[in-house]
């Protein structure tokens, strides 16, 4: 039996008939799609159509590949968001011809020809990085005490108990995989620093976020500033929305 047999599918079905507000939102590494939760229906109250893409995790080129076509699919400009790894990625799909601006959240922000897993060479490593464990498929996960005491220290256990139980194993290799283009050279960034970073160093962020020449927001909070800042984040989201209309 075919599941989908008597349906058709149109390729521009997907999103309203029409937009000016169109956010697209790209997690990292051992997260998914619902990262993004308590910064999504912030901005729905705002008007803004939203995206939240699930990220393979399995190499550069899929995850860009997801990304572009979350792009495609938008009826109108988009203001592309990436958090963590997902700066990777938004580095490397943001040089979409739709996409108008980039926000970075606690994000990497590599150059072209640059490959994540050489980022922040010259500085201390992250504390969070000793409680990555990989698996025989070459898959790496955070450890519930790398989740509760260095990716999401500010948020309660009950919260970080299912982060860890929900997170997205990303393959080894990506970090290994250089990135072709850096969309930021031509579009405008935003960057969201979170100054108490245990996976990211802080000042590594801020020392990105100077390079790309991102307006920058600093937050104390962990590596994950849209759960426990959410409307702050928000905030910065709907500052780029406004002016790349």
């Amino acid at each position: 039996m075919t599941l989908f047999a008597g349906l058709s599918f149109s390729a521009s079905a997907a999103g309203p008939a029409s937009s000016d507000a169109n956010v697209v939102l790209v997690h990292g590494a051992f997260a998914d799609g619902s990262d993004w939760d308590k910064v999504i229906p912030l901005l729905q109250a705002e008007g803004v159509h939203v995206v939240s893409v699930q990220n393979p995790l399995t190499s550069l080129e899929d995850d860009v590949a997801a990304v572009r076509r979350a792009i495609d699919a938008q009826p109108g400009k988009v203001v592309l968001v990436g958090h963590s790894w997902g700066g990777v990625v938004i580095t490397e799909a943001g040089a979409a011809e739709k996409v108008a601006s980039l926000v970075y959240v606690a994000a990497f922000a590599p150059d072209a020809g640059q490959i994540a897993g050489e980022i922040g060479k010259n500085h201390p490593p992250a504390p969070g990085f000793a409680h990555i464990s990989a698996d025989s498929g070459g898959f790496l996960r955070l450890t519930p005490e790398g989740v509760s005491k260095h990716f999401a220290q500010d948020l309660p256990a009950s919260r970080t108990a299912v982060m860890t139980a929900t997170q997205g194993p990303i393959h080894s290799k990506a970090f290994e995989q250089k990135v072709s283009t850096a969309a930021w050279k031509t579009k405008p960034s935003w960057y969201v620093v979170a100054t108490a970073d245990h996976m990211i160093q802080p000042d590594l962020q801020r020392e990105m976020a100077k390079k790309i020449g991102a307006r920058v927001t600093a937050l104390n909070t962990s590596h994950v500033p849209h759960q426990s800042q959410p409307a702050k984040v928000a905030q910065v989201i709907l500052d780029a929305v406004r002016q790349s209309k």
